[in-house]
């Protein structure tokens, strides 16, 4: 049976939508992160995407992620080890009100990594990024892969599969 990928025309919403997020994970994480990037094909203006923000807080080094760790479980969010590996640790959300609040807000669905600075995955999302973000040509050729792979795809992790030749290729080119 064919798993249904959702792709939707860029939307203005995600930028904001991003940026509440963001808001409110720095309140919380207060000094313990350097940043907190906006990655995959949300953050890319006029790109065609799943609707799930891809977000990757930035630590100095895994010293702290023990913290970090508690931190975000007294948010509603637990570490997915099983999608976790060096370099980049996954977060998932008990439920749509994670990260919790006082208002109960249902936030929009998103995806949680944490990266050391220095991580190679953390530095393959920002260069992948800003090229993109650089070059609309290949940005619509990209959105017209995925447009075509979500057509296509017979689950997931064929779509995942068509989409990494294209990525590779890009951070091949970069490097």
């Amino acid at each position: 049976m064919k798993q249904r990928i959702t792709i939707e025309g860029y939307n203005i919403q995600w930028e904001s939508e991003f940026n509440k997020l963001h808001t409110f994970i720095n309140d919380v994480m207060e000094d313990r992160i350097l940043s907190i990037e906006h990655v995959g094909s949300t953050s890319i203006k006029g790109l065609v995407a799943k609707p799930i923000l891809d977000i990757d807080i930035v630590i100095e080094d895994y010293e702290i992620f023990p913290e970090v760790v508690t931190k975000f479980e007294a948010i509603g969010y637990y570490h997915q080890l099983e999608w976790s590996f060096k370099g980049r640790e996954a977060f998932g959300r008990k439920d749509t009100f994670v990260p919790w609040n006082e208002g109960n807000t249902v936030w929009m669905e998103h995806h949680l990594y944490v990266c050391d600075k220095n991580s190679e995955e953390l530095r393959r999302h920002i260069a992948f990024r800003d090229y993109l973000r650089e070059h609309t040509k290949v940005a619509n050729e990209y959105g017209n892969l995925k447009e075509e792979l979500a057509r296509e795809s017979k689950n997931r992790s064929s779509y995942i599969e068509g989409k990494t030749v294209f990525i590779t290729n890009i951070l091949e080119k970069i490097n």
